[in-house]
């Protein structure tokens, strides 16, 4: 071995080593900038040497550049996702569960607690010790090769230690630690550049990065929680035995994991979490609960998208104070008038938050919040922000309640509240904010799918008279449009393509579309199921529409009567003009009709269909697909995140279908034995 080679070798063993010393012992026996000269001299020796560099060499953590799409990749151990308990009644229930599952005579449940990351999870798998390959968990079943981008994370060993199996597929959580994020947004302001908004989104960005390069910048980490496939590994008997046998291989393993015999003490150490949360430098969403027993895991089996035997709580939303400047109202697509606070920015629920809703004029009155108050702010779902109440020690002395304004502040129509309503509407149907939100919804995803017509472009269209309802997408002056600055000929293309596509929509998305009161897409998929046309649609009387399943004399009522008001006949009329498609698809022949009489629910996000496709292929067969699960459900396709329908379909002893289950429904019209 020549001296070059033999350097190289000892520079690895001395990195490998100090980085076990840092990541795993939490114990650094260097400075960090003798750490950063022996990866300098070692990036030197491999330069001079490119021959002798191999794939878990640590200077090979910095990455080539990335690939330009990320490939990939089948979990060969499927990545489910985990059921949610959101206060501790949940909690106690899903234990109850477990224990009636477990027969008397197997040995005392034990729980094992770790802390739920707010990041983005990744399997790494390593053969004979060294890391090959890097996933993103993706839908479960696929997700995205970033074994590149992975590599650059300081946590993550390129090589395991002495010990590790043939095959170990390592599952954790890529995350962006508060003081990585803080420094990361300091070096943003610093420059001039927008500030990120949270860690997890950082993360889960940086970690996405196309040039692998980038992401060696953002200081990512990664906590190791649970195994997926082994290949000769040791035998294991509970779930924290797994995590210190891979903390022994050299993978981070978080110290916040205990277990609990008793379910008092479970309930009470995830309320010690609840009150700690913020002393640590990571975010965290939830207490992750496992029975640790692998045995009784297996035991416990999965349910059609989670495991039976671990649960999520999710910590209740974050509260913060914060002043509130104004309250102003915005004017909805169906003319609603809703009522906003504009707020002091406050960082809540992992995000700065500037706005929050306050429903309607009684809730304003009910709460007594007014412009100038402190308020309190809370992050509702983890998602919708909303004032919860005032601070009335911090009024200002001058402060008087706020009142409902009495004409539209898009149009200067006036504003009516109807009897017996709560909410408050703008009279005028050409008020330009209902335009631009009825053009929004029409182009929306959900309804015509439409791309290119977000808020903006919207806005700039109504607002230059190019647009003046929803038929005139059909009817887009392009060569004006190509005129005007940041439309270029590709973004004009793409723009007459996504429109041409549009016309041939299904019924249902086009009746979603239109936002007939009352009518959302499952309405809307029952109506086109049910007429088949628009024009069959157009003849029904109240009564027909009543007698669909599912629709009362509420919705029938709000479908017949906007059917026949004038405008709407003539908005229909342009549609059909424009060469809209007006009917849903032709069914195929040569189908059997597999599905006649039986009624189908589909839940969640299916890997090898859209919801669309699923229900297009129950109809195409003779059933249908309503939206919610009742007595005269025959069975429930349920994919990833199923929620309250998988759990009432359960309880209600309704058969429950994975994917391959349903294909062979669809292939034989038989549920399976």
């Amino acid at each position: 071995m020549d001296e070059a080679t033999a350097r190289i070798e000892e520079l690895r063993d001395l990195i490998h080593h100090h980085d076990r010393r840092y990541h795993v012992d939490d114990a650094p026996e260097i400075p960090d900038a003798d750490y950063d000269a022996l990866l300098s001299e070692l990036r030197v020796l491999e330069a001079e040497h490119p021959g002798l560099i191999t794939p878990d060499s640590p200077t090979q953590r910095a990455g080539a550049p990335g690939r330009a799409t990320f490939a990939e990749v089948r979990h060969r151990v499927p990545m489910r996702s985990l059921d949610n308990a959101f206060n501790f009644d949940e909690l106690r229930a899903w234990t109850d569960r477990v224990l009636k599952r477990l027969d008397d005579s197997v040995a005392p449940v034990t729980w094992a607690c770790e802390l739920k990351f707010d990041g983005l999870a990744v399997s790494l798998r390593y053969e004979d010790g060294l890391l090959v390959q890097a996933a993103t968990r993706g839908d479960g079943q696929v997700g995205e090769d970033v074994t590149a981008n992975v590599r650059t994370i300081g946590d993550v060993p390129d090589r395991l230690f002495d010990g590790a199996p043939a095959v170990v597929e390592v599952r954790g959580e890529v995350y962006m630690g508060l003081k990585s994020f803080a420094d990361l947004n300091a070096v943003q302001e610093a420059a001039g550049a927008k500030p990120y908004v949270n860690p997890r989104n950082t993360a889960a960005g940086s970690l996405r990065q196309k040039d692998a390069s980038v992401t060696a910048t953002r200081d990512l980490s990664f906590w190791a929680y649970q195994l997926g496939e082994v290949v000769g590994g040791p035998q294991q008997v509970s779930h924290l035995e797994t995590l210190e046998w891979l903390e022994s291989l050299g993978l981070p393993v978080d110290v916040h994991r205990v277990h609990f015999d008793s379910v008092d003490d479970l309930v009470a150490h995830v309320a010690t979490v609840e009150s700690a949360r913020h002393d640590l430098d990571y975010e965290i969403d939830g207490v992750v609960v496992k029975v640790d027993d692998l045995s009784m895991q297996d035991r416990l089996g999965f349910t059609a998208r989670a495991p039976r035997w671990a649960v999520a709580y999710k910590l209740p939303p974050e509260e913060r104070t914060t002043r509130l400047l104004d309250i102003e109202v915005s004017i909805g697509p169906g003319g609603q008038a809703t009522p906003f606070a504009r707020l002091e920015p406050v960082f809540v629920g992992g995000s700065t938050v500037t706005a929050a809703t306050l429903h309607n004029a009684d809730q304003v009155a009910a709460k007594d919040v007014r412009p100038g108050d402190l308020v309190v702010v809370r992050k509702a779902g983890d998602v919708i922000p909303e004032v919860l109440r005032p601070v009335p020690p911090a009024r200002p002395p001058d402060s008087v309640p706020w009142e409902f304004p009495s004409e539209c502040p898009a149009c200067g129509s006036p504003l009516i509240r109807p009897d017996g309503e709560s909410a408050t509407f703008c009279t005028n149907h050409a008020c330009p904010r209902q335009v631009r939100g009825r053009i929004e919804h029409f182009a929306s995803r959900g309804a015509m799918d439409i791309e290119g017509f977000g808020e903006q472009r919207v806005d700039l269209f109504v607002s230059e008279g190019l647009l003046a309802d929803v038929a005139g997408l059909f009817d887009l002056d392009y060569e004006r449009i190509a005129g005007w600055n940041g439309f270029g000929e590709t973004s004009v293309t793409n723009l007459r393509r996504a429109v041409e596509a549009a016309r041939a929509r299904p019924l249902g998305r086009l009746l979603f579309g239109l936002r007939i009161p009352h009518v959302g897409t499952t309405v809307a998929d029952m109506l086109s199921l049910e007429f088949g046309h628009l024009d069959r649609l157009l003849e029904a009387s109240v009564e027909d529409l009543e007698a669909v399943e599912g629709l009362g004399p509420i919705i029938a009522a709000s479908v017949h009567g906007w059917l026949r008001e004038p405008r709407n006949i003539e908005l229909l009329e342009r549609l059909r003009a424009a060469g809209v498609c007006l009917e849903i698809p032709h069914a195929d022949v040569d189908i059997d009709q597999v599905l006649v009489g039986m009624s189908i629910v589909v839940t969640g996000s299916l890997s090898n269909r859209s919801r669309d496709e699923a229900k297009a292929a129950i109809a195409a067969r003779g059933g249908k697909s309503p939206d919610s699960v009742s007595a005269k459900t025959t069975a429930l396709v349920a994919g990833e995140r199923g929620g309250s329908k998988l759990e009432k379909a359960e309880g209600m002893g309704i058969p429950v279908l994975d994917e391959t289950a349903f294909e062979h429904l669809l292939a034989t019209g038989e549920l399976p034995a």
